[in-house]
């Protein structure tokens, strides 16, 4: 039976495990020390904490769940990690150089149920949901991995924004926002910190009332419904009235800005009637909300979408603008490796297979 990870107890929790099996308040402080500040790989390693202890913790709890499989990078700084767990499955977690610190995207499901068919992620289907301590190792092992440079770098930014719908797995999701935000340990504050949905109402309404205090961004795609359920299936059970009215919610609430991200595919999203029913459709909530355009990087299981030219992002770029919009355009990372969310991890399970197959044949000579 494979043991639980230390990473997915909050320290509220870990402080009322180990009170339950005799141990004082301080000792939760010491582990958690040893977790997130001094960052040990093993438990034999908390110098300061007692035997007994050691040994409860070691009998009940791992540090290690996640194996390197595949590391990438970029010329840009950009790392993606294709990560094995214990049972076998792969995810993917990208750490970025960014100008304002570095940021780690991480995942929150085994495959995704989603569907939007421009999307690397959801070519394998959701097996599982990842637990919290899955979660919250992605980013211990993307800082484990700076520690070992030696530059004295630290994660300053997260992004749920890897494989699998966040919301779809939202109590884990919480337990992971509660240990890195936590002051004692990562302390990576909230405002670093961006949750994106394709958009689940009740979950959004339910993400507002936990006022967790992070950023939260909305993956739109499209303007109207008639293209969105096109290119998200999502969007027959949530259509965008039902989004928005959910998206007002969080925003009366809460007071925070709101990101709609927006993904440009040639031909099919990205002309200027586009941009001016996408204006229209946000124009009531101009003042706390913001477009993040993405020009698509292309999935050879997706060819019937392409990447919009130079020429029609600015375009759209543009007419957002004068629409009084506020918008960017995202920067591209790992341009020369697997930058699609979940190619990698498609590539390797292709290639798997593949393998496989080949030993078949060979077997059957």
């Amino acid at each position: 039976m494979n043991k639980q990870s230390i990473y997915g107890l909050t320290f509220e929790q870990l402080t009322e495990w180990l009170i339950e099996y005799g141990h004082r308040k301080f000792r939760a402080s010491q582990v958690w020390d040893w977790l997130y500040r001094k960052r040990v790989t093993e438990f034999s390693e908390m110098l300061d904490v007692n035997k007994e202890c050691i040994q409860l913790l070691a009998d009940h709890f791992t540090i290690q769940t996640l194996s390197e499989h595949v590391k990438q990078e970029s010329s840009d700084g950009t790392i993606k990690f294709l990560f094995k767990l214990e049972d076998g499955n792969l995810i993917e977690t990208v750490l970025m150089r960014q100008k304002y610190g570095l940021a780690v995207c991480v995942t929150t499901q085994v495959g995704c149920n989603i569907g939007c068919s421009f999307c690397a992620s959801g070519l394998i289907k959701k097996s599982r949901d990842l637990t919290s301590g899955e979660i919250v190792e992605q980013i211990m092992k993307a800082q484990h991995h700076l520690d070992q440079a030696q530059l004295d770098e630290k994660v300053s930014h997260v992004v749920v924004m890897g494989i699998g719908e966040p919301f779809d797995n939202f109590v884990n999701l919480v337990d992971f926002l509660q240990v890195i935000k936590d002051q004692k340990g990562l302390a990576i504050g909230a405002k670093r910190i961006t949750v994106s949905t394709s958009g689940l109402p009740d979950k959004i309404i339910e993400f507002t009332d936990a006022d967790l205090q992070v950023n939260l961004a909305i993956s739109l795609h499209a303007p109207n419904n008639e293209l969105r359920t096109q290119i998200m299936k999502i969007n027959r059970a949530y259509p965008i009235e039902k989004l928005m009215q959910a998206v007002e919610y969080y925003l009366s609430k809460t007071n925070r800005r709101i990101m709609f991200e927006y993904i440009l595919l040639k031909d099919v999203n990205d002309r200027k009637e586009h941009a001016l029913e996408l204006a229209e459709l946000i124009r009531d909530k101009q003042d706390f909300a913001s477009v993040n355009l993405i020009p698509y990087n292309p999935v050879d299981e997706h060819s019937q979408y392409q990447r919009s030219d130079q020429e029609s992002i600015l375009a759209f770029y543009d007419t957002l603008k004068k629409q009084g919009i506020n918008c960017t355009v995202r920067l591209e990372h790992g341009a020369d490796i697997d930058a699609a969310c979940g190619q990698l991890r498609s590539k390797q399970m292709k290639q798997s297979e593949e393998d496989i197959s080949d030993q078949d044949r060979f077997a059957l000579g």
